[in-house]
């Protein structure tokens, strides 16, 4: 009898566990030619998630391997299309023509043609047959509304708030919305689950919020938090039901150091008060120094080769640099080993490093500068799962073990237009931009960020060529009383020239007696390109007019106590310029992170915001692909200094 209720038991369970499994997971198997990342963006789920339950496909993806696939809150809606017949075409047939053949040029089916040409039934289509042709309006119809719905982004809400609402990774919130942006936008819309009776979930401010990351369990996050599995499961009601699942965030206690903070700014972390690994760490730096053209026969022959070898020269300011951030290491107590090798600027070369030297143990690498050696680089780097900092580019086709060092253009512009957005002083708008194509693009992207904003381009000449220059009376009825904003989009610097000579004319001063309050204008631009740094371009009348912008870096203040900078002059007795700089802060950046995280890919996670000199560094992670620097500056001129404006 025992026996018998053990057995009835284990059936019971097993029925049960069965039918669980088939609500949450899927099977899928393996047609010629897919990889587990193809397979990944067809169900909306992240490749870590099909290794974790397929093991075995991390050896090599086989055609007819059947993968077991997790069930994504994140399903794209189905969209139905209905038909409503508004009239009919009568048409005449002609010789040759067939049935197919009037389906195809009036856009409807065989079967469509014959149900208002009911002889067609019982006879075959003859020349001079009249039809009718029916007309339809076609109207979209979202099918699966039960799975997701709409949802408007509320202000200063990021993919993590409104993934955590409703109980969804980032991944897949980026799934439902492949073009979301990386930046969300106030009142932009996007697709979320459809929880119907479920409650949002609500982010408490009083609480911090931890993404759970790849490989983590209960243990690991006890050992991360300091929270047992049961305290865990009470402040995540649901957790004990579904499990810890990649990507999932967490309400925890409130932490400065661990997990995200819910304000609209996360304050940078001093890294160097957090080292908690002293074993040594190996890097590589590799760098395009082109030592093979030196001429080495004489100093004014070595000072010549690198006056005339730009390569040569941003190598050697970037490695002053370096030298820097060793020795600024060196005296927190940490070890570390830094190969330099020069790639020559040939491809080749880089391959020739990597396969002849240990790259397989390091534990980054920082480089190369130029984009062809980079690619190359980071493709070697891959199969050895190194992780590869690139200094210099900003929009790169990031791969897992990537790490983009510049914030991209669109995370700039983005940063510009909500700062904007934001300013409740702005009584008016104005876009300026020349006929260019790229910037006639952008003029009409801010159009819509703006709707009430007016748009001028500069004038062209009989023959339709661009001529660069707007008149006075283009701008003068254009503005209005109180502050304005102008966009100006050109890599044009006698436009640059042109249009802020205008607006600098234009400023009045307010009136309090006769209550005017005078025309005060801001000068931006989405693309702070160097025309305006260019030699035609005044920078009184750039500082008059506040002219504001996003940028990878600010400007460090010589009149500031800071240790490199000081350090710097006493060594090379020179000012360091932006390239070196760039080099101590990054360099510092990464060996910081290996030793208060177990590696580069964790610190993303854990270490979410550090600011150096020029720099400040804040990694997410792509959902297919690598890490990028989300953060970025807003400076403006202000009294002939460029300054960072706090938003």
């Amino acid at each position: 009898m025992i026996k018998f209720f053990s057995v009835l038991g284990f059936i019971l369970f097993f029925s049960l566990h069965t039918a669980a499994f088939a609500q949450n997971y899927s099977t899928h198997r393996v047609k010629e030619g897919e990889t587990v990342e193809s397979i990944a963006k067809r169900y909306y789920v992240t490749p870590f998630d099909i290794y974790s339950l397929n093991p075995e496909v991390k050896k090599g993806l086989k055609a007819n391997t059947v993968l077991i696939i997790p069930v994504s809150k994140a399903v794209k809606p189905t969209v139905t299309t209905t038909k409503e017949l508004q009239g009919f075409k009568t048409h005449r047939t002609s010789r040759k023509e067939t049935l197919y053949s009037i389906a195809k040029e009036y856009h409807v089916t065989e079967d469509e043609i014959k149900k208002y040409n009911d002889f067609l039934y019982a006879n075959v289509l003859q020349k001079g047959d009249k039809l009718q042709i029916p007309v339809f309006k076609e109207t979209q119809v979202v099918a699966s509304k039960e799975r997701t719905k709409t949802y408007i982004v509320q202000p200063k809400e990021g993919k993590w708030r409104i993934a955590y609402k409703f109980g969804i990774s980032v991944g897949e919130l980026e799934a439902l919305n492949p073009n979301m942006g990386e930046t969300l936008q106030e009142g932009q819309q996007i697709y979320v689950p459809n929880i119907e009776n479920e409650k949002e979930k609500e982010v408490d401010e009083k609480y911090s919020y931890y993404e759970v990351l790849p490989k983590e369990g209960f243990y690991r996050l006890k050992l991360k938090l300091g929270l047992e599995q049961e305290q865990l499961e009470a402040l995540n009601p649901g957790l004990k039901e579904s499990g810890l699942k990649v990507g999932m965030f967490l309400k925890i206690p409130f932490s400065k150091s661990v997990g995200m903070s819910v304000g609209t700014e996360v304050a940078s972390s001093d890294l160097s008060r957090k080292i908690s690994d002293y074993n040594s760490k190996h890097i590589a730096v590799m760098l395009p120094f082109r030592l093979n053209r030196v001429d080495f026969d004489s100093i004014s022959g070595t000072m010549n080769s690198i006056n005339n070898d730009r390569y040569l020269e941003a190598s050697l300011d970037f490695h002053s640099g370096i030298l820097m951030a060793v020795d600024s290491l060196k005296k927190l107590g940490i070890s570390l080993k830094v190969d330099v090798y020069d790639t020559k600027y040939e491809v080749s070369e880089v391959s020739r490093i990597i396969q002849s030297h240990d790259f397989e143990h390091l534990d980054a690498v920082i480089g190369p500068l130029t984009p062809n050696c980079y690619e190359k680089a980071a493709s070697e780097l891959r199969g050895f799962n190194v992780p590869i900092v690139s200094p210099i580019g900003t929009n790169l086709q990031l791969k897992d073990n990537e790490f983009q060092s510049l914030a991209s253009d669109d995370i700039l512009k983005a940063k510009l237009i909500n700062y904007v957005k934001t300013d409740t002083d702005i009584a008016n708008i104005i876009i300026i931009s020349d006929n260019n194509s790229e910037n006639m693009a952008v003029s009409n992207e801010l159009k819509r960020e703006f709707f009430s904003a007016k748009q001028l381009f500069s004038r062209k000449s009989k023959e339709g060529k661009d001529n660069y220059y707007i008149t006075l009376e283009d701008i003068r009825g254009q503005l209005k009383q109180g502050k304005n904003v102008v966009f100006l989009e050109t890599k044009n610097a006698g436009f640059i020239s042109n249009v802020t000579s205008l607006l600098n004319s234009l400023i009045q001063s307010g009136n309090a007696l006769e209550n005017k309050e005078g025309i005060k204008i801001v000068l931006t631009t989405t693309n702070k390109n160097p025309s305006f740094d260019g030699d035609e371009v005044n920078n009184n009348q750039l500082s008059a007019l506040h002219f504001t912008f996003a940028s990878n870096s600010r400007m460090y203040n010589e009149s500031d106590d800071n240790a490199f900078v000081k350090a710097y002059t006493k060594l090379y007795n020179i000012s360091p310029n932006k390239r070196a700089v760039r080099g101590f802060d990054l360099t510092m950046d990464v060996v910081l992170r290996l030793v208060t995280s177990k590696d580069l890919y964790l610190s993303a996670n854990e270490s979410a915001l550090t600011e150096y000199v020029e720099n400040k560094f804040a990694y997410k992670k792509k959902l297919f692909g690598g890490y990028y620097n989300d953060s970025a500056y807003l400076l403006k001129y202000e009294d002939l200094n460029i300054v960072e404006v706090k938003d």
